[in-house]
């Protein structure tokens, strides 16, 4: 048992919610946004059990899955070192993600090129989404039952409190490994936001299957979530410094998010696209694409000014660059996007996230769920920062926080 419980998302009763509620959350909303309506004042019709579950859908997702682990192992791309563990050791990672989505499209675009009606995702959508769920409770029971084959050192702190529950949902271990393949860092960003990609790229097909071509609304979003995904793999090993690898062990919280929360509820506005299109003129969704275009620049700028810093000491050491010396050694940057607020990629983040809701309209709430579900999880996200630096720093985050006052947007929060 951990030395101290410091719980987090509302303790063992929060956890007991959310891994009891977000699967029921994950397929309520696709039932509630069908073909014939999208409202949360309409209760959705109880499926079929054949809508609800089935086998073909249990075998795709898992044959997905394992394709995706097949391609993760491909000799290509950099082997990038992790921050150092408590025992002083760096773990290495295999970085072909950006590989991965290229040749996952291709495989897709060749089943289009001969006539294998991909659309059947599209059929089988509901279906799908349970059997991620299912695999999802699969995985975390493996990952909670392997964490006690391991040594304490190599437990998550956060996830080690003996309170079963609780332990279930943060994870356990810190970085579960079977052979080469590092499970945390491969469902980071792989089977989900891959299959998300792909997802909606079944959407594509079905729009030129039923109305002879996609209408534009539905290619900009398309678009703009395969310009997302692109960039988080491209820039790959960027991930090694993110809260999600360093301070949370892999358990039901990740695992289910990576699984089945990203690919079926983030695809959503696609999906309501395909099912209801939007008239648009050419004028409104130039205005929203721009809209998108800012959103991504400052989030890919203040990423990659954060990258720089992190991983290359001639940038850090330039008269350019301001920052806040800490009694640990560290440094903060406190210039650039990082002067305007603590989370500037979160800013561009929310922005993307609200400019792709828009091409849905304004009649329908429920595709703007990814949008707000963003904006909740990115400030949780920076209040949770803020608490561990505040541990970790003390006065000096104290001081860091009077010169860069705000969370994420400047002069608002």
């Amino acid at each position: 048992m951990g030395s101290k419980k410091n719980f987090e998302f509302g303790g063992p009763l929060g956890a007991f919610s959310m891994v009891t509620g977000l699967p029921i959350a994950v397929l309520l909303l696709n039932l509630a946004c069908n073909k014939t309506s999208c409202s949360i004042f309409h209760f959705p019709s109880l499926p079929t059990v054949d809508e609800f579950f089935s086998v073909d859908a249990l075998v795709l997702f898992i044959s997905w899955f394992g394709f995706q682990l097949l391609l993760s192992m491909i000799p290509v791309g950099s082997v990038a070192k992790g921050l150092p563990l408590k025992s002083g050791h760096c773990l290495e990672y295999r970085c072909n993600g950006f590989s991965a989505l290229v040749l996952s499209v291709i495989v897709f675009g060749v089943l289009v090129l001969f006539n294998v009606r991909v659309g059947f995702v599209h059929d089988k959508f509901l279906a799908l989404a349970t059997s991620a769920i299912l695999f999802s409770f699969a995985l975390s029971i493996f990952l909670y039952v392997k964490s006690f084959t391991v040594s304490k050192i190599e437990l998550a702190d956060g996830g080690n409190t003996g309170v079963s529950v609780y332990d279930f949902f943060i994870g356990r271990e810190l970085n579960p490994r079977i052979g080469p393949v590092d499970l945390k860092f491969f469902c980071e960003l792989r089977p989900g936001l891959i299959g998300w990609v792909i997802l909606d790229l079944c959407f594509i097909s079905e729009a030129y299957r039923i109305y002879g071509q996609p209408a534009l609304p539905l290619v900009l979003v398309v678009a703009s979530h395969v310009l997302y995904v692109a960039d988080a793999l491209w820039h790959e090993e960027a991930i090694l410094t993110t809260m999600d690898i360093v301070h949370d062990g892999f358990g039901y919280m990740l695992a289910f998010g990576d699984l089945a929360w990203v690919p079926f509820i983030y695809c959503l506005q696609a999906r309501f696209l395909l099912e209801h299109p939007q008239p648009w003129t050419y004028y409104w969704t130039s205005a929203i694409a721009i809209l998108n275009v800012i959103g991504f620049f400052i989030f890919r700028a203040s990423n990659s000014q954060k990258n720089n810093f992190r991983t290359n000491r001639k940038v850090a050491s330039t008269s350019e660059v301001k920052t806040l010396a800490t009694a640990s050694g560290r440094q903060l940057l406190i210039s650039g996007w990082w002067g305007l607020s603590r989370h500037p990629n979160y800013m561009g983040d929310i922005i993307m996230a609200f400019s792709w809701s828009l091409f849905t309209g304004f009649q329908h709430i429920i595709p703007y769920f990814y949008s707000f579900f963003l904006l909740g999880l990115l400030v949780h996200r920076s209040l949770r920062d803020d608490a561990s630096c505040r541990r970790r720093y003390g006065s000096d985050w104290e001081r860091y926080c009077k010169i860069v006052p705000y969370r994420i947007f400047p002069y608002i929060y």
